[in-house]
Formats: C-alpha cells, structure tokens, sequence
C-alpha cells in the first residue's frame, strides 16, 4: 500500500511553529542583536483596545478613539547595558468597517515574528460572532496572501510562519451561568481552532491586567508569560495556545435542539449556529457602518466637518457645472 502523507495548513504550521518557539527568543538573536517584533490589535469598536494597549505600555494617559489604523511602538532591554528590542505596535480602529486596512500591518518582512491580538467586547455578544469571523476571515486570507509572496521570494524554499493569535475578552457585564458557558466553550473552540491564547480581562481588575500584560510583553518582546491556566466558566477564563484540546472543550453546549437538525456544514459552522442560538446575530448593522470615518459620529469635529461640508457641496457644484459643459460639446459637434 502507498501511504500518501497528510498536508498540513498554512495555520497548523504557523501553530507548530509557535509552540517550538514558545519559551524563547528568536534563535539567531544575540545579545549585541535588537530584535523586532509587531504585534496587531483588531477587534470589537470601542471595546478597551486602546485602554488595554496603554496599560500594557504603562502609559499613564486618557484614551481616545482610534482614527482608522494607528502605529506606536515599545522598547525594553533585555538586561543591563544592552541594545533595546523593539515591538512594533498596531491598532485598528472602527470594528469590522475598516477590515481593508489589515494589509497594512501584516506584510511579508513583519510575517516572521508577527503576533495579532483580537480584542472583544462580552457586553455585546449578539455582535460578538459577526465581528471576530469578519476580522479573522480578513486577517487569515491576508496572511495566507503574503505567506504564499514570502514563500516565493525564498525560491520555493518551505516558509514556515510563528505567527501568534490571542483573544483578549473585555468583561463588562454579567451573564447567567448557562450564557457565560455558551460564550466561554464557543470562544475556547475559536481559540484552539487558530492555535490562540484566550484571555478574558477587564481594565477594572488589577489582577487580570497584571496576567494580560505578562501576555503582551511575551508578544512584544518575548519575555516569560507565566504559566496561569484557568478552564472554569465562572472565572476569567486564561489558556496559553496549545494547552487546550477539543476533547477538553466538548460538544457546544445546547440541550433544546438536535444538533444534527442544524445542518451545518462544518465543527465552526455548527459552533456559529449553537451560539447564534443564544444571541441572535445582530452584526448585521456594524456590517452596515460607513466605511468613511469622516462620517462617523465618534469622530466629530465640528469646524473641520462644516468646511468639509461646504467642500463636498462645491464638488458636486463643479461636477454638475462640467456635465452640462460636456453636454453643450455634444450639442456643438
């Protein structure tokens, strides 16, 4: 008999990849080496992105709202007296409306030690679904994109990507205990799927910053992130990528239908179904957002927005004023 070996994905090496590599720095860094790495924080609108993001950098300063995609960067030193490493730092900003501009961070030089943070909000669960598949769908198909570009530009050399998810979950309300462990096996599901740490923190509690933080500078900068595992739903749920399993995580918890009546097409499918069961997808109306950011509200300047106004008023004035020109050639001739 022929045995014809299993192929595997672009996600289940970039997660074999990751795990290699999960208790160090990159191996060919030296001491006398900066070593730079870009972490991608995308997620829920308005859901403690950049409130998280300042409390990792200790940045002690009020937040505002991200104006599409924004850069900072951190650097720390890896001991006394050496080089500074450098994390490049991007956010995106207007939940799943701005989902084009993921392939500004994730190119093929930022691939090899790229991690994305996918932040989001719990107080709003029936959005919840349509705002992570949206934004994953966005990230892995770009990915894939430039993966396949860095593969190219090696001469056909096999590319192997230790690129590193993380959900960060913003707790903000309290659910009913069945609720919280729909939303806690769904997420965990999501999370393994793509090989992801899962995290569920709040500004509001010190002792979970302090766990989200020690996760943030493994990404950043590769330090230590320590070893707290939590799986019970009625605590802060915290699982390091490849620490927990599908058999672990069980079957979606529903128990008023047959499953097999959903007819999904897929496990992720039938997961998708199960928690839309629970909260009604209402994901439809941020699908709907103005991809302009110039006319969303929480971007309000009124003078700026006045001048802008009377701008666009002379635009469509001037484009008026040559059709009928256009039109007058047309007669002419």
């Amino acid at each position: 008999m022929w045995h014809i070996p299993r192929r595997h994905t672009i996600w289940e090496l970039a997660a074999s990849e990751v795990l290699s590599r999960e208790n160090g720095a990159p191996e060919e860094d030296g001491a006398d080496t900066v070593c730079e790495r870009s972490v991608f924080l995308m997620g829920s609108k308005a859901g403690g992105k950049t409130s998280i993001l300042l409390r990792c950098l200790d940045r002690d300063e009020p937040p505002k709202p991200t104006l599409a995609l924004e850069y900072t960067f951190g650097r720390r030193a890896r001991g006394h007296n050496t080089l500074k490493d450098v994390a490049h730092l991007w956010e995106l900003g207007g939940g799943t409306s701005l989902s084009d501009l993921i392939q500004i961070p994730i190119t093929p030089a930022a691939l090899r030690f790229l991690s994305v943070i996918l932040i989001l909000d719990l107080s709003k669960p029936n959005t919840l679904w349509a705002t992570m598949e949206k934004l994953l769908h966005a990230a892995q198909a770009h990915f894939e994109k430039m993966s396949s570009q860095a593969q190219k530009s090696k001469s056909g050399a096999k590319y192997q990507n230790p690129v590193h998810s993380t959900f960060f979950l913003t707790l903000l309300q309290e659910f009913h205990s069945d609720k919280k462990k729909v939303i806690s096996k769904t997420l965990r599901f999501v999370a393994h799927y793509y090989a992801a740490s899962l995290i569920f923190t709040s500004i509001k509690s010190e002792s979970l910053m302090s766990k989200t933080k020690s996760f943030f500078s493994h990404l950043a900068f590769g330090l230590e992130k320590g070893k707290t595992m939590c799986c019970d739903p009625g605590k802060p749920t915290i699982i390091p990528a490849g620490s927990d399993s599908f058999s672990q995580i069980g079957s979606p918890p529903l128990t008023d239908v047959d499953i097999t009546s959903l007819h999904a097409k897929n496990p992720k499918d039938l997961w998708k179904k199960v928690f839309e069961r629970v909260f009604p997808n209402e994901g439809a109306s941020e699908q709907r957002e103005l991809k302009d950011p110039a006319k969303d509200p929480q971007y309000s300047e009124p003078q700026i927005d006045a001048m802008r106004a009377q701008k666009d008023q002379e635009l469509e004035q001037y484009k008026r004023n040559a059709t009928k020109s256009w039109k007058g050639l047309e007669l002419e001739t």
